[in-house]
């Protein structure tokens, strides 16, 4: 007699929980990673402290301070000033470029080339980049000796390297890449019927580039406005080596605060850097939806 197999039950997870269970290790992880490592620097931004002690004792002058120093002001200007000349050069330039790429180039591996060699560059280390600048900025570089032999200048220029221009020069060179290629990631999805029903209409290139292109890559150049807005606001590493410690920015007084052992004060400075940033970041996520970017 054949004796009778029952199937094994299968267990049905309620999808609420299911979709609890999914998200729960990703969100430990950011518990752990960000969430707690933020709280405790929020409870040492209130502490006391002396010289490399920290004491368990509430003191609300190291915010008194931050908030009110015109040194933090000056700070925050400088930090500013160098976003605003940056994104000024490296939002038209990567749309022009990304332009051209998207609109003018019809070889696609003459395009893939091209992009390939923009991105060359970042294929090495931040520090040998940086470094590379010293021999045509430097006071012995490529520019001061044209600059000489063509008798335009009598002595080396001292503010070519290690000065605000050096650290600007670096910032361009470095996050042009990335407004190039959020500028050009949202182009590919323009229809070139979309074009090409402008052009058969007779708009005209500046028309089409106004009026179709530009508001439609408005939310490829937000995402890289806050590329750029977050790699100037915390950067430190190239301020120190293009700057030559003689530039001071937000991020600079942070790390001057740490070797000092002032760790309340750098607590509350990178409190306060970290909801200047996310406050520009919300109000340029109003031009753009990173999500429909990414999925597309």
């Amino acid at each position: 007699m054949l004796s009778s197999q029952t199937s094994p039950s299968r267990v049905t997870i309620p999808p609420k929980l299911a979709s609890v269970l999914q998200v729960t290790p990703m969100a430990l992880v950011f518990l752990a990673l960000v969430i707690v490592p933020l709280g405790l620097i929020f409870v040492v931004s209130f502490l006391d402290y002396n010289f490399a002690q920290v004491f368990p004792e509430l003191y609300l002058e190291t915010w008194v301070d931050v908030l009110t120093s015109d040194l933090t002001l000056a700070l925050y200007l400088k930090t500013f000033k160098f976003l605003i000349i940056v994104w000024a050069i490296t939002a038209p330039l990567g749309f022009a470029i990304a332009y051209f790429l998207a609109f003018h180039l019809r070889s696609n591996w003459l395009r893939t080339l091209l992009v390939t060699a923009i991105a060359i560059p970042f294929w090495t280390s931040g520090p040998i980049r940086m470094v590379s600048w010293v021999p045509l900025l430097g006071r012995e570089g490529v520019v001061n000796q044209a600059l000489l032999g063509a008798g335009v200048i009598d002595e080396p220029l001292g503010w070519l390297m290690y000065s605000e221009f050096a650290v600007l020069v670096a910032y361009v060179q470095m996050l042009t890449m990335p407004m190039i290629a959020t500028a050009l990631n949202s182009m590919a999805k323009i229809p070139p019927s979309v074009i090409q029903a402008a052009q058969d209409a007779g708009a005209s290139e500046w028309q089409i580039v106004r009026d179709i292109i530009f508001p439609l890559v408005r939310p490829g150049l937000a995402i890289g406005t806050i590329i750029v807005t977050t790699a100037i606001m915390g950067d430190v590493v190239m301020v120190k080596f293009m700057g030559g410690s003689q530039v001071n920015t937000v991020g600079m007084s942070i790390i001057t605060d740490l070797n000092a052992f002032m760790y309340p004060p750098a607590a509350a400075k990178s409190i306060l850097l970290l909801v200047v940033v996310l406050s520009i970041v919300v109000s340029l996520l109003r031009f753009a939806d990173i999500r429909k970017e990414l999925r597309n």
